[in-house]
């Protein structure tokens, strides 16, 4: 017999089929062999994207929650937030309408870099090694903001302050010193915004604080100078309607715009300073009932519950107000009696130390 399994004196011809044959099954194993292969790579494939495909949904809840957390924690600083965007605009007073978003670029610039850079790791150190901290820190910043608001009450009804001649100032020198200026401010409000999102941040690990501290700082910074930067070229664009405008509506909008935002900044400057004496109130308020003196915060809880009882109808509508109005009072009452201290106490020793600082001469 041979190799094929026929006998040796066979036809040429079945040697023939023979050979046929064997091609045929090694084609036929070299197919199933491939498709084999091919279900293999096609499992593995499939595997791969699953596991991709669950990645991403683990990363979009992720994304989800880093976002409501910004969102929920971010609202908790709406009067600081209100303060800084109502503070911001006088810094671009006087400058040329060309260079007014450029300044407001810079100040946005120098706000991300407080908050992302010098803020963010100081509130994540804050929050793991030193949480018993974070409540007396909401406290002086909550006594900052009611200085601030009572400072601006007494400027207004003290009458008219000086104000420094700039007028022959180099406008160059002058946005710097005013971007200084307002990159200071804002480190404190940031400061006082990034304290308040981390205490309402729900506990969570190190990584989705980061995360949540860090949109919060991004999404607010970008509501109030994109905020500002509107508000500061709202007047341009009311002349460009009046001007250019088809239909006379457009004009009059237009008209109605330019003669509009001095009253409208004046109205975001008065919401502003009112923000910041009850937001401040507020936070000295619970700051005390969490350090253990709740006496302050149960009292004016009991008078908002009996000003709802006495009114019958929108009770929380009632008892939220009655709560703002005694915190409110409170903060403008703090901010009223720390003003003689920072005016008397804290800004000498502040000159003392400047002039004390190496490189700083006297005369300056």
């Amino acid at each position: 017999m041979g190799r094929c399994g026929r006998s040796a004196d066979a036809p040429p011809a079945a040697g023939l089929d023979c050979a046929t044959h064997f091609l045929r099954n090694a084609a036929s194993a070299r197919r199933f062999w491939l498709e084999r292969a091919k279900e293999r790579d096609m499992s593995g494939l499939l595997a791969l994207l699953d596991d991709v495909a669950s990645i991403a949904k683990v990363a979009a809840a992720s994304v989800d929650d880093v976002i409501g957390q910004a969102a929920k924690a971010g609202a908790k600083a709406a009067g600081a937030v209100i303060d800084d965007a109502a503070v911001t605009p006088k810094y671009v007073q006087g400058f040329d309408a060309s260079r007014e978003v450029p300044i407001v670029w810079r100040i946005a610039k120098g706000s991300i870099f407080n908050k992302l850079v010098l803020l963010l790791p100081a509130a994540l150190l804050l929050s793991t090694f030193a949480p018993w901290l974070i409540s007396p820190l909401l406290m002086l910043g909550g006594a900052y903001l009611c200085f601030e608001g009572a400072e601006k009450v007494a400027h207004l009804f003290g009458g008219p302050h000086e104000t420094a001649d700039v007028s022959g100032a180099d406008p160059a020198h002058l946005e710097e010193q005013k971007v200084a200026g307002a990159i200071k401010t804002d480190f404190i409000l940031s400061a006082e915004i990034m304290t308040i999102v981390l205490a309402a941040l729900p506990p969570s690990g190190i990584a989705m604080k980061a995360a949540s501290l860090a949109a919060a700082g991004v999404g607010i910074t970008v509501l109030v100078y994109g905020g500002v930067a509107m508000i500061v070229k709202a007047d341009d664009l009311g002349v460009f309607m009046s001007l250019r405008g088809r239909l006379a509506a457009t004009r009059a909008l237009g008209r109605g715009i330019v003669h509009g935002m001095p009253w409208f900044l004046k109205l975001l400057t008065i919401v502003g300073t009112a923000a910041m004496i009850w937001v401040g109130g507020a936070i000295v308020v619970h700051g005390l009932y969490e350090l253990g003196f709740g006496w302050l915060h149960h009292h004016i809880h009991d008078i908002a519950v009996a000003a709802a009882d006495a009114v019958g109808q929108a009770r929380g509508a009632v008892e939220w107000a009655t709560t703002a109005f005694f915190d409110g009072l409170l903060g403008l009452a703090l901010g009223l009696a720390l003003i003689p201290v920072a005016n008397w106490i804290l800004l000498p020793l502040w000159g003392l130390v400047a002039r004390l600082r190496p490189g700083t001469s006297s005369g300056r």
